[in-house]
């Protein structure tokens, strides 16, 4: 049995941003579109706590490290709703139709996905870099291992919440849409990101103008990942 590393970063640990999802899981209603994206992200992160216990991360604290730092750029954006503040722009969308009633839990779930991948993924590299005194580069092996798991997420929207092949014909317009988005290809532009925002570190206008149109970005695609669709 492998022993628990219980790895703590500078802001806290693994166990803690799943604590917090998992108070969310409990308290939120089941239907709720934070909700959806809630659980799929929980299983998720807890693959990552699970791989980093056991060894399989290259360097623990790194992976600890950038593990925290992006689920806490989820949970700001809910506590910033919570306190009646804007959230960010790509989380907009789904806090704007988390209980519209023509929007479909896939939706709901690969809305979330992109706010987190295409946005505060990048981010994330950058604030874990700043915590550990490193460059993006060093960071390479834990985002890749990082982003392997990220893809059993998107598999688990498309298992667990698309229709079933009894559907498939009224789920048309539901597949198309849901087939314009591809992870891996968010994933890797949230690596181009990491990487400029990191050389225009000494920048800090230019970086903030980069940051800000990638914060809108996202949150179009988001907006059009949540377009209600017939029932």
């Amino acid at each position: 049995m492998a022993h628990r590393r219980h790895v703590t970063t500078a802001t806290g640990s693994v166990d803690t941003v799943l604590s917090r999802m998992r108070a969310l899981d409990a308290t939120l209603p089941a239907g709720d579109g934070i909700a959806i994206f809630n659980r799929v992200y929980l299983t998720v992160t807890e693959a990552v706590d699970r791989d980093i216990d056991g060894g399989r991360f290259p360097d623990a604290r790194a992976a600890s490290t950038l593990d925290v730092r992006f689920a806490e750029r989820y949970l700001g954006a809910v506590d910033a709703v919570a306190d009646a503040r804007r959230p960010p722009a790509c989380w907009r969308p789904l806090f704007q139709f988390r209980r519209h009633p023509q929007v479909r839990p896939p939706q709901f779930a690969l809305a979330g996905v992109n706010a987190h991948i295409g946005h505060d993924l990048a981010l994330a590299v950058v604030d874990t870099c700043r915590t550990l005194g490193c460059a993006p580069g060093d960071l390479e092996d834990e985002f890749d291992r990082v982003g392997e798991i990220l893809g059993s997420l998107e598999e688990r929207v498309r298992e667990e919440l698309m229709p079933g092949p009894d559907l498939l014909r009224i789920a048309d317009p539901l597949t198309h849409l849901l087939g314009s988005w591809s992870l891996e290809r968010a994933r890797d532009a949230a690596w181009v990101a990491a990487r400029t925002l990191w050389a225009l570190r000494r920048l800090p206008d230019m970086a903030g103008e980069f940051a800000a149109r990638l914060d809108e970005a996202v949150g179009l695609a988001g907006r059009m990942l949540l377009t209600p669709l017939p029932g």
